[in-house]
């Protein structure tokens, strides 16, 4: 594509703003969408204004002036406008020098904005303004729909308009337009071209207000094209995964039955129903590519461990990869304790594993002596060989890259893979991120699992939550406060915990108290972890993320500090560690925060539901889903035009013609299909790695 100074009218000077704003050639400039229109077919005179009403006017400015006021603390920035109706007054408390040097004596401008009154004038107070040249010189920028763009530094709005109306009129209808004439035909979609010349410059017949939703056909169009090349990606990897040759795993009819005799409680409906979804992809000779979805509590480690055994009996390894070494721990010794009746060899590989200790291990691995394999990102690295992994589990693995995954992954021919989440996962993320692989959900918790009511205190209040742990710990309960960690990675502020701990050594001085973090040895965190489990210790004072922690049934108050500083999803995942037992559980979250932050809409939320998923919407609504559990950091390409909150509708149908396309057409080797194929790997080029491992 031609370099943005290839336009008409584009110097060196105009050429570097548009390329600091990521404009670097005109299909970059095609696709720099207006962000909200104005209606400027009507320009109302002055004396026709409104009190109340959003307008927009055009005269000249007469004068303007800064003034003092609030007894010369505060500076105003004040212009009167004027047409051959009336003169208005315009004000601005918040300004910069460049407004004061570009708004001058006679210039005409176009101001929108509400309109008010004081003291028996009209006045709009911060207004949109754009300086321009005579009205009668410029249709471009009134007496129409007018496009607003995103601002671009140094350089006018007026001029900007006038750039991109030169691209689209000679560029647009030049584009490419990849998706084929029967699936736009079907979906009511105009063709490519036209819909970057009306996102652009809209009719004057077009719907004001359905412009400025991106609810109009040409915006849906552009919206289409990025879901559906998404989904064209997922179903070319899930049709490619379906055609492989991978392990056909042979599952004995008395094993669901044998394995439940094993555990020490009843598995729940839910949970022998996914293991059967399991066992069906492991008896096919198709790699199985499946994650689970459950909350906290909901029994996927047990799930996961049922599918791991069937590989095991078929003389297969397995490894389990997992973020943290505190839940390479957890899963250690649960796995542990689940199997120590069977031959089998369990091992844990994590960063404390060093020296002659590590080299052993690698060669008990090679050999094959070892059948489960628990590490973290240990397990990556070149010294790991198995001797014949054919079961690969990964939990919470949206913590893990794609090349991570791909890695461990690669050191098998073809394993069959299952991934895990306690992260309540969006459906509009779930096809996005997850959208070539089987979904199952344990949606279903193990009975006796009581809610946990959860509540928002502000750090003024620390007094209250205070009488709320001492009336819980006379009850004979046990308390955890958990104090804020993003990452385990992160250097630990230990000095703050202590200082924590000792203080609540002070208030509560009757009760044993004990504080737990990251750098202590295995022996010693697993240690106080039975010892607050045996009711040793009555308050848990935790640096670390203690969703992974030991079921304590009696401990049923949650205290979080700073939990401002906590993803709701990471939130409703650490309170799941209480409300294990008979008893009413409760999670406190103490924060700071004013009444109108974004924080306090956030906590509000985890007081009024315990639904993940509702959560889960919730957090992806605030804070939208490039930082939903870290995509940006999966490889997971970025849209610039769709939103995965706002149209999910046009994302199931992208899916559902994506699809349809590739199970009639599973390589897109017909010719006619040559150049859509071409195009999705033009506009993905190394970003399709995300779609190597699911």
């Amino acid at each position: 594509m031609e370099p943005i100074e290839s336009v008409r009218g584009i110097g060196e000077k105009l050429g570097k703003a548009l390329r600091r704003k990521g404009i670097k050639n005109i299909e970059d400039a095609l696709y720099y969408l207006p962000s909200r229109y104005e209606d400027r077919r009507e320009m109302r005179k002055i004396s026709d204004l409104q009190v109340g009403k959003m307008v927009t006017t055009v005269g000249e400015i007469l004068n303007v002036k800064v003034s003092k006021y609030l007894r010369g603390r505060r500076k105003i920035l004040e212009m009167t406008v004027g047409d051959e109706s009336g003169v208005l007054s315009v004000k601005w408390f918040h300004f910069n020098h460049y407004m004061i040097d570009s708004l001058k004596k006679g210039d005409s401008v176009i101001l929108s904005g509400k309109v008010r009154r004081y003291k028996g004038s009209k006045e709009m107070h911060h207004p949109e303004i754009e300086v321009i040249d005579k009205v009668d010189e410029n249709p471009l920028h009134f007496g129409r729909i007018v496009p607003i763009y995103p601002h671009i530094e140094g350089m006018f709005p007026k001029t900007l308009r006038r750039i991109m109306k030169g691209v689209v009129d000679t560029c647009a209808a030049l584009i490419y337009d990849p998706i084929p004439d029967h699936i736009l035909r079907k979906q009511g979609l105009p063709r490519l071209s036209e819909a970057l010349r009306y996102t652009h410059f809209p009719h004057n017949v077009d719907n004001i207000d359905r412009l400025n939703l991106w609810r109009s056909n040409a915006h849906r169009r552009l919206i289409f094209d990025e879901f559906f090349f998404l989904e064209l990606a997922l179903a070319l990897k899930r049709n490619e995964v379906l055609s492989e040759k991978g392990i056909s795993f042979s599952v004995s009819n008395d094993f669901l039955e044998r394995f439940e005799n094993l555990l020490p409680f009843a598995l729940t409906s839910a949970q022998r129903r996914v293991i059967r979804e399991i066992f069906g992809d492991m008896e096919s000779c198709c790699p199985m590519n499946r994650l689970i979805q459950g909350d906290v509590g909901s029994g996927k480690t047990v799930v996961a461990l049922a599918a791991a055994m069937i590989a095991i009996e078929n003389g297969y390894q397995v490894a389990i990869m997992v973020p943290t070494e505190l839940l390479a721990e957890q899963h250690f010794f649960n796995v542990g304790s689940l199997t120590k009746t069977m031959p089998f060899k369990i091992a844990l590989l994590t960063s404390d594993i060093r020296g002659l200790q590590r080299h052993i291990l690698y060669r008990r691995i090679e050999n094959g002596e070892i059948h489960v394999v628990i590490g973290t990102h240990a397990l990556l690295q070149d010294k790991v060989r198995f001797s014949r992994l054919g079961f690969v589990i990964i939990d919470e693995q949206h913590k893990f890259g794609v090349v991570q995954r791909s890695i461990l992954r690669g050191k098998a021919w073809r394993p069959d893979t299952l991934v895990m989440t306690a992260t309540p996962i969006p459906r509009t993320l779930s096809m996005t991120v997850y959208g070539d692989l089987d979904i199952s959900m344990v949606d279903e918790l193990p009975p006796g699992r009581r809610p946990v009511l959860t509540r928002l205190f502000h750090e003024k209040h620390r007094d209250r939550v205070y009488d709320i742990v001492r009336k819980e710990i006379e009850k004979g309960r046990q308390v955890y406060v958990i104090y804020p960690l993003i990452e385990e990675s992160e250097k630990l502020d230990l000095k703050n915990a202590t200082d924590m701990c000792e203080e609540l050594k002070n208030i509560f001085s009757h009760f044993k108290i004990q504080l737990l973090h990251g750098r202590m040895k295995v022996e010693q965190k697993e240690a106080i972890m039975h010892d607050f489990k045996r009711g040793n210790i009555d308050i848990l004072v935790s640096t670390t993320v203690i969703e992974v922690g030991i079921d304590v049934p009696n401990a049923s108050l949650m205290v979080v500090e700073h939990a401002e500083r906590f993803g709701l999803s990471q939130l409703h995942q650490m309170r799941g560690r209480v409300g294990r037992g008979e008893y009413s559980s409760h999670c406190l979250l103490l924060g700071q925060y004013k009444k109108t932050d974004q924080a306090k809409r956030r906590l509000t939320v985890m007081e009024k539901t315990t639904d993940g998923f509702r959560i889960a919407d919730e957090d992806l609504a605030i804070r939208g889903p490039g930082d939903f559990f870290g995509i940006r950091q999966s490889g997971f390409p970025e849209f610039k035009i769709a939103n995965l909150m706002r149209d999910v509708k046009i994302l199931g149908e992208a899916r559902k013609e994506a699809f349809r396309l590739v199970r009639d057409n599973p390589t897109l080797d017909n010719p006619r299909y040559s150049s859509l194929r071409d195009t999705l790997m033009q506009r993905y080029k190394g970003n399709l790695k995300f779609l190597e491992v699911g």
